[in-house]
C-alpha cells in the first residue's frame, strides 16, 4: 500500500516537472510585451505623416507630448497610454498564456470519455464488488479522477486480504489513501491558478497607477498655461489616464472570468473523487 503511494507520488512530480514555470516565462512574456509596445503599437504606420521622427527607447522613456505624435489609428491612440500600457500589455499576455496552460492541464485530468459515464460505471461495479474490472476502468480513463480512484482500489484490495487489521482500521486506512492520492492530485489541478487570481487584482491597481498619472498630467496642462490653458497636452494627458484603465479594466475582467471557469472545472474534478470515494468506502464496508 505504501508503494502505490510512493509511486503515484513519483508520477505527480513528475506532471508537476512539466508545467510552465512562471519564473521563466514572465520575464519572457514582459519583453514580449514590450516590443508590441515599441514595434508593432508604436509603428510610425500608426501615426499622421510620419510624425514620430524618433528612436524607440527614446519614445519610451520620455514625455510622449513633447514628441508631437499624431495617432492616425487605434493602436497608435494606444500607444499614447505611456509606459504603463507595456505592463498592461504583459498582463494581458500573461492571462492568455496560462489561460491556455490551464485548458490543456484541465482536459488531460478530466480523462478520455465521458467523466460521467466512468462515475457510474465505476460505481455499478463496485456496488457489484466487481473490483479488478473497476480497476480497468480507471486505466481505461487516464485522467486525475482515475488516478485517485485506482490508488483507492489498489489499496481496497490489499486491505480485503489483511488479517492484522480490524475492521474499523481498515476504513481509517482506506480513507487515508484517497486522501492522500487526492492531495497528491491537486497540485497540478492548481498550478498557475494564482496568477490568474493575482492579476485579476493587479492588472485594476496597475490601471489606476497609469489613470493617476495621465490626470496628473492633465492638470499640470491646465495650469501651465496660466490663463489659456494647454487644449492638446490636456487631452492627452486625460486620454492617457484613460487608456490605461479601459486596458486594466479589461484585463482584470478576462482574467477573474477564466479563473472562476477553472476553478469551477476544478471543483467539479473534486465532486467526482469524492463521490466515487464515499463509493469505496461503502462498498468496502458491505462486502468486508
Amino acid at each position: 500500500m505504501e508503494m502505490n503511494v510512493s509511486n503515484n507520488e513519483e508520477q505527480v512530480v513528475a506532471k508537476k516537472k512539466g508545467g510552465l514555470n512562471p519564473a521563466i516565462i514572465i520575464p519572457i512574456l514582459f519583453l514580449v510585451g514590450v516590443s508590441i509596445y515599441l514595434f508593432v503599437l508604436g509603428s510610425t504606420s500608426n501615426f499622421r505623416d510620419d510624425a514620430r521622427l524618433v528612436d524607440h527607447a527614446s519614445v519610451f522613456f520620455a514625455d510622449i507630448e513633447d514628441k508631437e505624435l499624431h495617432p492616425s489609428s487605434f493602436m497608435g491612440i494606444i500607444y499614447m497610454g505611456g509606459p504603463i500600457v507595456p505592463i498592461l500589455i504583459t498582463f494581458m499576455i500573461t492571462v492568455i498564456v496560462f489561460s491556455f496552460e490551464r485548458f490543456f492541464v484541465l482536459r488531460k485530468a478530466s480523462g478520455s470519455g465521458d467523466l460521467d459515464q466512468f462515475v457510474v460505471k465505476v460505481r455499478s461495479l463496485l456496488n457489484q464488488n466487481k473490483i479488478d474490472e473497476a480497476l480497468e476502468e480507471c486505466d481505461r480513463q487516464e485522467g486525475s479522477v482515475g488516478n485517485v480512484v485506482k490508488e483507492g482500489l489498489t489499496t481496497y484490495k490489499a486491505l480485503a486480504n489483511d488479517t492484522t487489521l480490524n475492521k474499523e482500521q481498515k476504513m481509517t486506512a482506506l480513507n487515508k489513501a484517497i486522501e492522500e492520492a487526492t492531495t497528491l492530485e491537486m497540485p497540478m489541478l492548481e498550478k498557475s491558478m494564482m496568477i490568474l487570481s493575482t492579476l485579476g487584482t493587479v492588472s485594476t491597481l496597475v490601471a489606476l497607477l497609469g489613470t493617476v498619472i495621465g490626470m496628473i498630467k492633465a492638470f499640470f496642462a491646465l495650469g501651465s498655461g496660466g490663463g489659456t490653458p494647454d487644449a492638446a497636452a490636456l487631452s492627452i494627458g486625460i486620454s492617457e489616464a484613460l487608456i490605461n484603465t479601459a486596458l486594466g479594466i479589461g484585463t482584470s475582467a478576462i482574467a477573474i472570468i477564466l479563473y472562476n471557469y477553472f476553478t469551477s472545472k476544478i471543483d467539479g474534478l473534486t465532486y467526482k473523487i469524492d463521490e466515487i470515494a464515499m463509493s469505496i468506502q461503502q462498498s468496502f464496508a458491505e462486502f468486508h
